[in-house]
């Protein structure tokens, strides 16, 4: 796919559970295309990799000027705004529980001044992360998919990505980043072992 700007499409084919979804949505904020696909089909590329590395480098700069500001801080907060995605906002605060009991040198708070948001509606391209590269990010969760997956499990996995993992569509369900990969059937919404390290890696020391 060519892309003229640097965007983060981190989409997912995996979700949900809710019974009736709202079919108004919460715009998004305007910006650059994403690419949707579907994880059974989608195994990855260059570009997409490259697209979740902006998304958490964008994240991760304003944390960093946050470190900066109180250098004693050891843990790094990670602010998110849900108010634009009411229908999810059980499952972002759910995702949100599950990734600070999982690691330490990060965690996710919800408030206005937010470094990243979360947005809900209709897509053909299902739910994705997205950034323009220079700090602007947010997470869009769709209806459809949220129908079919498991809620949860989509959420964390989007908000998998704000904290720097990639997508890897071939792995098995105990790994939260193999998104839809291993079918709607599977519900689990936890990191494994070695993407909570990973994670941890990345937040060491800001």
């Amino acid at each position: 796919m060519k892309r003229s700007v640097l965007s983060a499409a981190l989409g997912l084919a995996l979700a949900a559970g809710l019974a009736a979804l709202p079919t108004t949505a919460s715009a998004a904020p305007a910006g650059p295309a994403v690419q949707g696909y579907s994880a059974s089909t989608y195994a990855g590329s260059d570009a997409e990799a490259a697209d979740n590395q902006a998304f958490f480098q964008a994240v991760m700069a304003s944390a960093k000027a946050k470190q900066a500001a109180d250098p004693t801080l050891t843990t790094v907060t990670v602010t998110y705004d849900a108010s634009k995605a009411p229908t999810f906002r059980t499952q972002i605060a759910r995702a949100a529980q599950i990734w600070n009991g999982s690691v330490r040198n990060v965690q996710l708070r919800s408030g206005s001044a937010a470094d990243f948001r979360y947005y809900e509606g209709n897509d053909a391209r299902g739910s994705y992360a997205s950034t323009d590269g220079h700090g602007r990010g947010y997470i869009f969760l769709d209806y459809q998919q949220n129908r079919q997956y498991n809620s949860v499990r989509v959420t964390a996995h989007e908000t998998g990505h704000v904290l720097g993992l990639p997508d890897h569509y071939s792995g098995p369900c105990s790994e939260l980043m193999s998104g839809g990969g291993p079918g709607p059937s599977c519900t689990n919404p936890y990191p494994n072992s070695t993407e909570r390290s990973r994670v941890n890696s990345l937040w060491a020391n800001g």
